[in-house]
Order: structure tokens, then sequence, then C-alpha cells
């Protein structure tokens, strides 16, 4: 009989049904650890392969152990776990051959410590290369993600051990189902085809994905022992292809085209390409572009230690594009910063087109994005699904020591795409909303597939909370309806209410001061006193439009006292919905006053709809609300910004007359409302513009909006957003209809959070259009009404 070398015989046995560039040649892998080994870390004189994982005689009794000659590590592990994954056994110890790989590569067992070794038992073969005990080197570092000694915390690291079948499937609403894809199953003898994704007794192990006997046919490439392709070879499609396909995408159809047209997997606009040290670093071809490196660009199944859900480089270690981090804390941002950051911190060679985010978030004012800038000092964000639903309670509901901002309460990066809106087929120019004629309030693509909120509303009043909120999730398709009331986000503003309303906060509802939470409650956020504000105020109530109110009229609900319900309406910036009150209305068909805005807001005037980032983002040029640079430019979006409030430019009591450049006049033509130009008509006035009027009365040629318009200009009881100080009310901690005495040039009347250094009394609202000199002045006539009340009070103001 001929006998067969151990070597060969493992090779024969290890040898099956393999993809074309794979093949079984473990002699020249890092796994071959004898002394013709390729690897760093290979034994200084023993020259049998397979020694080191088998042996043909006194091999341990380990169920689906190949003729085991090790021992098992007796550690013990701590598990993968998140809120959103679905598989109910995650928390059990490794099992079946996962604990085989785990006696190398969780670092507790010296590597050449086997069983049977030349014929001795429990033999230890000298290795060079080891770290200390003879135990699997650190590479990187042990905390890094750029090392294969795993250790006993398994946080880091893709769950193993656990039960992968049609009910998970089914759960996770982004999984393929092994029941109809045969190319995931327990691999039984007799299978034809074999699953390239073979279970365990219907349990996803190591070896599910990885064969450690095999490499790929050009010998320079590192394929990590890798089942199927380590990146994207082709075109992705809706169906899992062996050829063309990521490994991951063999379990995970991340809704199929979804992912596909996303801004992360197309080819048309992934094409960015790595820089060669990032590269490097990771293992990566050269060159590589964004769309091939696929799901590794954001994720790493054996990941930095302390990141959570599997986030590449996804702590606040130190760390870089040429420098791994090592350990530290969750932090979300640190992953999307690889890329989305200056062109010096970048892991990607120069792009126009990827947004440097990270440099808004260290502007003056900017959303709490750090731990640091969190008041709990931990990331508290947990996402519980697919859709990144979140628990209110993590947001500030019941505990405002929650409040947080992360990339992933705004931004769904597997489904969001680069269309200007949030429903279209594929790419188109650029991710944020066409600032066009059209202007609108639709969300735009990089806005898809994530969770908002749309408020309930049970009363017209200016005074009363939304009655509940309903959630908005899921991904509706291309072309998927736009409306409002669809079940999935359509509206920006429906993101920003999830955290700037009652939704993600307690409100009792009082004022001036409540239970609502307060300015600076986290680092780099607006500061107590800024505008006279100490509390942040419910902005689903402030943007509330009523269809009773749209347009003109006196619907008698506004939350005015009586005694101001004729002529009076509720107005708001239109976020939620258009004003109605168009640019000719505005005017009493006078002349048509939609000039008095800059474009696009000139376009549609009353029926146009607008976006919470048209006014909060980073600072902008005057008379325009677009980021510098255009669609390629600075980032929409209320990141950060150099002004308080993240607003694109000041808002204060100064803004008025000499502030061309504050926020008012990004979209209020500044000539018209602070300028003094009498050339045109305006809503104030009767057949003129009466902001030139008072310009030209007031000593110095000046008007400040603050001294008529409310100082938190969302929404408001009275049209115009105009304040009235006959009518302070509960706003203000008053009774209805409190006047308040104004008698002096130097008086004003601040009270958080809507009156600050306000002037204005009226009387009788006007139409617009209509108003004349005795609409104005006290309530009680003292000192004045009219003329005579505004030469007493606002001839010369502070």
């Amino acid at each position: 009989m001929r006998r067969v070398s151990l070597p060969v015989c493992f090779l024969l046995c290890a040898s099956g049904d393999l993809n074309a560039e794979r093949m079984s040649d473990i002699r020249n892998t890092k796994h071959n650890l004898s002394i013709s080994g390729p690897g760093p870390v290979r034994a200084t004189s023993e020259s049998e392969v397979c020694v080191f994982c088998h042996t043909p005689h006194g091999a341990l009794d380990i169920p689906a152990a190949p003729l085991w000659n090790r021992a098992l590590s007796g550690a013990t592990y701590t598990p993968y776990t998140s809120t959103s994954i679905d598989a109910q056994d995650t928390t059990a110890e490794p099992g079946g051959s996962s604990k085989l790989c785990l006696s190398c590569h969780d670092g507790t067992l010296a590597i050449g410590a086997v069983n049977v070794a030349n014929g001795q038992a429990n033999a230890s073969i000298s290795l060079q290369g080891t770290a200390a005990g003879g135990t699997i080197p650190e590479g990187s570092g042990a905390l890094s993600g750029f090392t294969r000694r795993i250790g006993v915390d398994l946080t880091n690291d893709h769950p193993i051990s656990f039960t992968y079948d049609s009910a998970l499937a089914l759960a996770d609403g982004e999984l393929r189902d092994p029941s109809i894809e045969s190319h995931i199953a327990t691999r039984a003898s007799g299978q034809n085809p074999k699953p390239v994704v073979p279970l365990e007794s219907d349990r996803l192990e190591c070896v599910s994905c990885h064969d450690p006997h095999i490499r790929d046919t050009d010998i320079s490439k590192n394929i990590k022992f890798l089942r199927l392709n380590r990146f994207q070879e082709g075109l992705p499609g809706n169906s899992f292809s062996e050829i063309n396909d990521i490994v991951c995408l063999a379990c995970h159809d991340k809704l199929g085209q979804r992912w596909v047209d996303s801004a992360h997997a197309d080819p048309a606009v992934a094409d960015e390409t790595y820089k060669t040290i990032p590269a490097d670093l990771r293992e990566f071809p050269a060159g590589i572009a964004v769309w091939q490196a696929s799901c590794l660009n954001c994720h790493d199944t054996h990941t930095v230690q302390g990141s959570r859900r599997l986030l590449r480089e996804g702590s606040d270690a130190l760390g870089g594009p040429t420098q791994a981090r090592l350990g530290g804390a969750a932090a979300i941002e640190s992953t999307c910063y690889q890329c989305h950051t200056n062109d010096a911190s970048s892991v990607l060679n120069f792009s126009l087109e990827v947004p440097n985010i990270e440099d808004d978030f260290v502007l003056a004012r900017h959303m709490p994005i750090t731990s640091l800038d969190q008041p709990a000092g931990v990331e508290v964000h947990d996402i519980s699904d697919a859709d990144f639903s979140e628990d209110p309670l993590f947001l500030g509901k019941g505990d405002l020591n929650n409040r947080h901002a992360e990339c992933t309460d705004c931004h769904n990066p597997h489904r969001l795409q680069r269309n200007t809106l949030f429903n279209g087929n594929g790419s188109n120019l650029t991710g944020t909303h066409d600032h066009g004629a059209s202007h609108s309030n639709i969300a735009s693509g990089v806005l898809r597939g994530t969770t908002g909120v749309e408020p309930v509303y049970g009363s017209a009043s200016f005074h009363d909370l939304p009655l509940s909120y309903t959630l908005k999730r899921g991904d509706g398709g291309d072309g998927a309806s736009n409306l409002a009331i669809s079940p999935w986000v359509t509206r920006e503003y429906q993101i920003c209410l999830k955290c700037h309303s009652d939704y993600g906060y307690d409100d009792n509802n009082l004022y001036p001061v409540g239970d609502r939470p307060v300015l600076g409650d986290s680092i780099g956020t607006t500061t107590p006193g800024t505008n006279g504000l100490t509390q942040y105020t419910n902005q689903a109530r402030e943007f509330q439009a009523p269809v009773a109110h749209q347009g003109f009229g006196s619907p008698g609900d506004s939350g005015a006292d009586f005694d101001y319900l004729s002529n009076n309406q509720r107005s708001w910036h239109p976020v939620i919905a258009a004003t109605g009150r168009d640019g000719l209305q505005r005017n009493q068909g006078d002349e048509d006053i939609s000039s008095n805005w800059v474009p696009p807001f000139d376009s549609a005037v009353g029926s146009q709809t607008m976006y919470c980032s048209d006014c909060h983002g980073s600072g902008t040029a005057p008379g325009t609300v677009v980021p510098d640079g255009g669609a390629n430019g600075r980032p929409w979006g209320p990141h950060g910004s150099n002004h308080n409030f993240i607003l694109k430019g000041d808002w204060s009591a100064d803004t008025g007359t000499g502030r061309p450049q504050d926020l008012c006049f990004k979209c209020h033509d500044y000539d018209v409302y602070a300028g003094g130009d009498r050339s045109v008509d305006s809503g104030f006035g009767r057949g003129d513009n009466l902001h030139a009027e008072h310009f030209e009365r007031i000593t110095g040629n000046r008007v400040k909006c603050m001294w008529c318009h409310v100082a938190v200009p969302h929404g408001w009881k009275n049209k115009g957003l105009l304040v009235n100080l006959n009518d302070v009310g509960p706003e203000a901690g008053l009774p209805p209809g409190t006047e308040v005495p104004i008698q002096t040039n130097a008086e004003v009347y601040n009270q958080e959070p809507y009156y600050f250094n306000a002037k204005l009394k009226v009387i009788n609202f006007a139409q617009s259009g209509d108003w004349r000199p005795d609409n104005c002045g006290s309530a009680s006539s003292n000192p004045d009404v009219g003329r005579d009340w505004m030469g007493a009070v606002c001839q010369n103001p502070p």
C-alpha cells in the first residue's frame, strides 16, 4: 500500500469547489507556520506544515474539529452585541470550529503548543516572530483594527456562533434568507453545488467566511483567507453575484437597489481613490476606489477596540490617515472623518465631491458630535434597526443627559445618494436640494432612508403642543411618494424635529422657563444669555402651519388675545408648509412685491417652502444661503458655524441697518428692509415701504429687526412674526392680553424666549399693504397712539 505524507493528505482533504481565483495551497499562505512558511511567524526548524493544527493520532475529540492538534483556550470571552442585532444567541460563548481559530487568534495560547509533534505528546514547537510567550504577534497593536490578535474581548469583532435562519433574516430585514439563497446553508455530504457560505448546524462561524487553507491564484493578493471576494469586483446589483460582489453582500443585502444606488456604492459617485499609505495600512490594493473597497471603507470585521457596530477606526483614540487608532471609546464620527475631512487628513486622494464635514464641527458653534461635547461624556446614540431608529430616551426624553448629535442621527450611509431628491432614480450632480426657482422642503438624497417624525396637531393655537408624533422610517424606493404623510422621511424638518421638539425631550409647556433643554448643555453650543435665551424652544410648536391660517384672514385661534384677532393669523417661516400669502396679496393687489426677497426666494412667494438648513449651517456670503463653493464647496447642513445657533449669519439685537451680512438679509433684500429703499412697496406699507419710512425718521437712519419682530422667528401667534407689547401672554408667563408699558425711547422689553429689545405695540392689526399710523401705539393710550406714540417711544431707540 502506498503511503501519503501528512501534509499532502490534509491538502487533499481540504480541496474542493473553490472560486476561480481561489486555490487550496496552504504552503503559500501565512498559515504555513513551518520553516518554509512565507510569513514573519514561522518555525525555526519544524518542516511539517499541517502539524500546527492537525494530527492523525492523538487528536482532540471535538465536534466539527478535523483531527485537531491543539488545546482549546479556557478563556472567557466577551461577545459582540448591539441594540440593532436581531440574533437571539449572540451572547453565548464562541462554539463550533470558531473555538479552533481562537486557540491561536485570541492570544492566550502559544502558537507552537500542540498535542503531538514528531511522536512527542504536549510538544512545543519553536517559532520566530511571535509575541511574548510564543503567542500570536500584535501587528499594529493589540487594540488596533490592524491586528489579528483578536483577544478575548470580541465586542469589536463580527459576531459568531449564532443561529442564521429565516427567522433572523425576517427580523433583520436586510439579511438574505438561507432558505431561499442556496449559497448560504449548512454543509452536508452530497451537496452540489456546495454553499459558498457554509454554516455549522445553522450557525455562522469563522469558517463561514474564511477557509484557512486558501489563497488567491495571484500570490501577491491578500484575500484574508476569504471564501469570496474581499472587495467589490464588478458593478453591484440586486441579487448576490459570487463573481462581482464583496463577501459581505453574500449575507447582507442592504435592501438591494438602495445600497447599489447609494453614494458609497455607485461607481459613478464613489470613484475617489485611496492614498498609498492609508491603503497600505488597511492592506488594500494600491489605487483602490471607494466603490471597490465597498463595506470596508466604513466597517472592519475585526476593528479597533472600543468601536461599535464594526466601524472602521470608530474610536476617539489618536489616529489619522497614516496612524492606526489604539483602543479608545466609541466615536462614530471618526469613521466618517476618514473621508469627510480636509485633504491633509483624508485617506483619499484630493476630490471636490467629498464634503469636508469635520472642519464644520470644529467651528465655534457646532452640534455636540464628540463624546467630550455631549453631557453624558460617552457615546449615547444607539440605533435599534436598519432604519436607524432610536428610542426617544437616547435623544433626551426623560433624561437630558442623553442629548447628543451623531452622523447617523441624520444620515443613513447605506441608503443616502447623490441626488437633489430623496426619491430620485440614481445619482445626479449633487446630494443637496435644488436651490432654484422650484425651491421646496422635499428632502434631498443625502437624507434618504433615515428616520424622522411628523407632528400631529390638535389645535391651531401657538400656545399648544402637538398631540403626538408619527415616526417616519424606511425607504419607499425610487419615485416614492413625497407627501409628508408617507411612512418614510420626505422632509428635512422631520429629521430635525426628532431632537428639536418634545419628541426628543420633556416639555411641560411652561414659559418663560420650563423643563426644556438649556442653552450651553453641550460643549460648542450657544451659550446661555444669547439673545436673552436660557432654554431651547419647541420648534414643532413654532413651525406649525395651520391650514386655516394660510393666506390672510381672521381665523380667530392663533393664540393672540381676543382683542387682537382681527386681520391677524399665525405666521411662520415656511418650513413645514407654505404661507399661502403671495407677493400680490401682501400688497393688497397693488403691486407684486416678490422682489423684496433675494433669489430663489423671490419666486413663488406664498407657495414656496424652505429648509431648516437654509438658515442653519456654516457661514455664507452676504445675500445668499448657498455655502461657499456651491455644490462642491462647503457642506450644506447644520453641522457647525461661527455664528450663534449654528446660523449662516448673525442674528442679534444689532441685526438691521449696517448689517447686510446678517441672517435675515440672506433671504430678505437688505435695501428694502434695512437700507431705506423707497423705490418698492412692502407688505408693511400703504402703497409704499414703511421700513424705509422708519429708516428715514429714526435718529441715525437705522432700523433693527427685533424692535418689531419676535426674537425666535420660527413661527408666532401674530402675523408677520410681529411682537405686540399690548398683548404679551403665556409665552412670557403672563395672562393673555397683558400690556407691557413702553413710554420712552430708552425702554425696551426683554423676556425670553420671544422678546429681546422689543418696542412694537399694535392696537389693530391691519391687512398687509394697508398699514396706517394709528394701527400702532399703546392700548391704554399711555403715553400715546399713532405718530405721537412713535415720536415718544421710537424716535431714538437703543
